[in-house]
């Protein structure tokens, strides 16, 4: 009897993924370590959140890895592939969005001073996360329901609020995605 390999596939590549991330892409990626110390001031590094996201990604990976032999699990079929596509070009699609709606409508609608002169501004440094998270988060949904609704809208809207208020008001010198690259 030939044993279904979905779950050592999914979890091989989590954890190629984690590691990927933690080795090359952080390093690379970030101007501080994990913690940074400034004259006996001590902030968040540049890399904790990333890092911290590989280790979870990681940790996933290895739960999923303890799994690799169950019984029950399907081999993989083209809906599994038509799936990782879907979400695939909806985070393309949420990143672009991201990434370039504030410099367009600061261009439409800014003036003369550009993006990177706005980019930390009200209401300039949210338009870029908000319309993107929004967007993932709703695309995310929607894809999961089979349907598009109003609720799954307003969870992105609320869920995108939220993290605004957690990660941008209480630090002063952070930048929301994408703007630090911008």
């Amino acid at each position: 009897m030939k044993h279904a390999r979905a779950n050592l596939y999914l979890s091989l590549g989590c954890i190629g993924f984690a590691l990927l991330l933690a080795l090359v892409w952080v390093p690379m990626d970030s101007g501080t370590g994990l913690i940074h110390k400034v004259r006996r001031q001590v902030s968040i590094g540049d890399a904790l959140a990333p890092m911290l996201a590989a280790v979870m990604i990681g940790l996933g990976g290895l739960m999923v890895f303890r799994d690799r032999h169950a019984p029950d699990q399907q081999g993989l079929t083209r809906d599994n592939l038509a799936f990782v596509l879907r979400f695939l070009v909806i985070l393309v699609i949420s990143f672009a969005l991201m990434r370039y709606s504030g410099p367009l409508l600061v261009w439409l609608f800014g003036g003369d001073q550009g993006y990177r002169n706005l980019r930390d501004t009200a209401p300039w440094k949210y338009v870029g996360f908000f319309l993107g998270s929004s967007t993932l988060i709703t695309a995310l949904i929607v894809s999961t329901d089979g349907r598009f609704s109003r609720h799954a809208v307003t969870i992105a809207i609320a869920a995108t609020l939220a993290l605004i208020a957690l990660y941008d008001l209480p630090f002063d010198g952070l930048l929301l995605p994408p703007n630090g690259d911008v």
